[in-house]
């Protein structure tokens, strides 16, 4: 990264809260809710996180399961409101994810149309970059079958296929290099790295920190809801790896 890189995320002491009964499922009825007050208690899941992105970088997310990283990035992409702090971006972010829903019903063939028509692609676009999608997700022989019968990892591959078809100045990626073969992986990888050459922004959500080292440019270490730790990817993941 240089110096003359701009800004594209502005984190500034964001506060992320929940409200779960104590059951564990979400307290989003507010008659429930003061119904059953005395079960109801709050989460702090992200606790005044604080740092700013630029272009070029490609920044890795760690920390161990709870500890707030998919809360994180569903804040930067505006789908989760802080309770204090705020999110600051240069253009709206895209975020990718395991649980980023498909239609079951339809076949791959048309949810690559409507994913690549939900990215705000035309309908011509979409017809050009139709082949590259499906070659991208190996699953070429099952793209006349509904979605529902497709395996998580085809479905995956499938959405991060549509996800990487075009070009993102900020795109947030979190555990979608967990499924798919070495391959795939591999070439997972590579998208991102020269998404990140073409002056993006890659946020990396992964517990493989062989994938962590072989792909950001910066880590930052996600503890309890804090940010613990932001810098270089060896000395980061050396002081996670040192503390589990």
């Amino acid at each position: 990264m240089t110096e003359t890189n701009h800004p594209t995320i502005v984190v500034d002491n964001l506060h992320v809260d929940y409200k779960t009964f104590a059951s564990g499922k979400a307290a989003k009825d507010r008659r429930s809710l003061m119904s059953r007050q005395r079960g109801v208690r709050v989460v702090h899941a992200l606790k005044g996180v604080s740092f700013v992105a630029h272009e070029g970088e490609s920044i890795g997310v760690i920390g161990h399961n709870g500890s707030g990283k998919s809360t994180l990035m569903r804040a930067i992409a505006g789908l989760q409101q802080p309770v204090k702090g705020a999110v600051y971006a240069a253009s709206r972010p895209a975020l990718l994810g395991v649980n980023a829903a498909l239609l079951g019903d339809l076949t791959g063939e048309k949810n690559v149309v409507l994913g690549g028509l939900a990215l705000g692609m035309s309908p011509e676009e979409v017809a050009e970059r139709y082949d590259d999608i499906v070659e991208f997700s190996g699953i070429r022989e099952f793209m006349d079958m509904p979605m529902q019968t497709y395996s998580s990892g085809m479905a995956a591959r499938l959405r991060f296929s549509i996800a990487i078809s075009r070009d993102h100045q900020i795109l947030l990626v979190d555990e979608a290099l967990a499924v798919g073969d070495k391959a795939f992986r591999e070439k997972s990888e590579q998208r991102i790295r020269d998404m990140r050459e073409q002056a993006g922004t890659v946020f990396l959500v992964s517990h493989s920190m062989r994938s962590i080292m072989e792909t950001c440019t910066r880590v930052i270490w996600i503890d309890h809801g804090t940010l613990k730790m932001d810098g270089d990817p060896k000395e980061v993941v050396r002081a996670y790896k040192k503390s589990t």
